[in-house]
């Protein structure tokens, strides 16, 4: 049996840590790990969880307020001693360029089209996967 992979989903917005499960699945494909999520709708509950560790990737919602995405996914760089990658949701695909100013390692524009978010989501956990092995 595979062990799980754990996603950390923060934004402010139910609705759209919803759309993240649903667009994941319990499996985003069939070459990784089944997916425990850990929903965050606040900055200091993300720095928690990461904290305790053992949290493979991170779906950041760039819209969220007060904390964006963007900004917390740049805090996670600097601060996390080998921080998880970082999956950006942005509002609008003209965003794409502080997405890599945010040092996401991948990003997808809201609202979440079920199979891009997949796939972007299983190529992270495959990465994720190559550098802890």
């Amino acid at each position: 049996m595979q062990p799980t992979a754990t996603v950390l989903v923060y934004s402010d917005n139910a609705s759209t840590r919803e759309q993240v499960r649903l667009a994941a699945g319990r499996r985003p494909a069939t070459d990784v790990p089944e997916v425990e999520f850990i929903e965050c709708a606040t900055l200091p509950a993300v720095l928690e969880h990461l904290d305790q560790g053992g949290i493979d990737v991170c779906v950041l919602d760039g819209e969220a307020k007060p904390a964006g995405g963007m900004g917390v996914g740049r805090q996670i760089k600097d601060e996390i001693f080998q921080a998880p990658p970082v999956l950006l949701l942005m509002g609008r695909p003209q965003d794409a360029w502080l997405a890599t100013w945010s040092r996401a390692e991948a990003a997808v524009t809201l609202p979440i089209e079920p199979v891009e978010f997949a796939d972007a989501l299983a190529a992270l956990l495959r990465s994720r996967r190559a550098v802890q092995a």
